[in-house]
């Protein structure tokens, strides 16, 4: 899965820090400091333009927050992405008003336990605390209602909360957490993408949203695909590693593209006679018995599908002669197979 969050950064200033004892050289009329992964244990040795806008110190070993930050009244984006801070270290970004103004805050891959007050953020659209020790959503309900992208992946929630006001949120990454159950989503009317994959989730509630092009339910506990019905502009649906025995709901699906359904326990290939604009379709590691009626599922996509994955299923050691067989679409010596 791509992760927006992690873009790659912008072009560095001119540094030179040939040891810890150095001090960092740079323009001090720069907008972007990037620092990434210089191993800095405290920025004593940086100087810290007041023009910046972008201060990125991810991979660094920092464990605590340089006062000047607080007095960078342009920045708009702060990365402290793979650090040690905890807590405690984050607990002066609530008092620092000079930076109300920032965008994006980044504090992934750190000690934190609990979502950051993040309140004086008025115009705040993406913030990223996954891969933390966050136990709980609290806190969430301080942020501001201006927030496009919240990416809280890979801690220990169990239960979605505290989003209601989000009305702006384009992305919700909540995948590799304690969730069982999909809910206090249906404010979210602006929501494209859902990322739920590796909970503990046992059926599929999008709690009336439409809007959304893209759902990962990987590693979860479905055994049904029932509850994607009513998503019409969903574009690519990831339900890899579940329990489902039978495709089914995916008729209304017209704008798909991109269908996992790997390592379930499917037995056929059913309702995707409508999806005329699928690309990709994983049925890899499933218990389909035979190919015998493929051709004409998957008739309308001709002129988009590019692969069919079906590796280890009973099917894929008896020949791909129905589809060769077809005049309705190319073979599959024609057709781009992944496998």
């Amino acid at each position: 899965m791509a992760d927006p969050a992690g873009a790659a950064p912008p072009p560095a200033p001119n540094l030179e820090a040939e040891d810890d004892d150095q001090t960092v050289e740079l323009d001090l009329s720069s907008t972007v400091l990037d620092l990434s992964s210089f191993q800095l244990h405290d920025l004593d040795s940086v100087e810290l333009p007041p023009s910046l806008t972008e201060l990125d110190l991810t991979a660094n070993r920092l464990s605590s927050l340089d006062p000047r930050i607080a007095s960078l009244s342009s920045l708009k984006k702060l990365s402290l992405r793979q650090n040690l801070v905890d807590d405690a270290a984050v607990e002066p970004l609530s008092r620092w008003h000079a930076l109300a103004g920032l965008e994006e805050l980044v504090l992934r891959d750190n000690k934190l336990t609990k979502i950051p007050d993040a309140s004086i953020f008025k115009q705040l659209l993406v913030f990223d605390v996954s891969f933390n020790e966050i136990t709980a959503l609290h806190g969430l309900s301080k942020v501001s209602n201006t927030l496009k992208e919240l990416y809280v992946s890979k801690n220990e929630v169990p239960k979605i909360e505290e989003i209601d006001h989000f009305h702006e949120l384009q992305i919700l990454e909540l995948g590799s957490n304690r969730l069982r159950v999909m809910e206090n989503i249906q404010n979210l009317t602006n929501l494209q993408e859902l990322w739920l994959g590796r909970n503990r989730i046992k059926s599929v509630n999008l709690c009336g949203l439409k809007c959304i092009k893209k759902i990962s339910l990987q590693s979860n506990r479905l055994t049904s695909m029932k509850g994607f019905e009513e998503c019409v502009a969903l574009e690519e649906l990831y339900l890899s590693h579940n329990g489902i025995s039978k495709m089914e709901g995916l008729s209304s699906l017209v704008n798909l593209r991109i269908l996992d359904m790997s390592s379930n326990k499917t037995t056929s290939v059913d309702d995707i006679e409508n999806l005329t604009q699928l690309e990709d379709l994983w049925l890899n590691d499933n218990q389909i018995e035979t190919l015998e009626g493929l051709s004409e599922a998957v008739a309308g996509s001709r002129d988009k599908l590019t692969t069919i994955y079906l590796e280890n299923n009973p099917c894929a050691n008896r020949g791909l002669e129905v589809l060769s067989d077809s005049s309705k679409i190319p073979s599959m010596d024609e057709l781009p197979t992944q496998t």
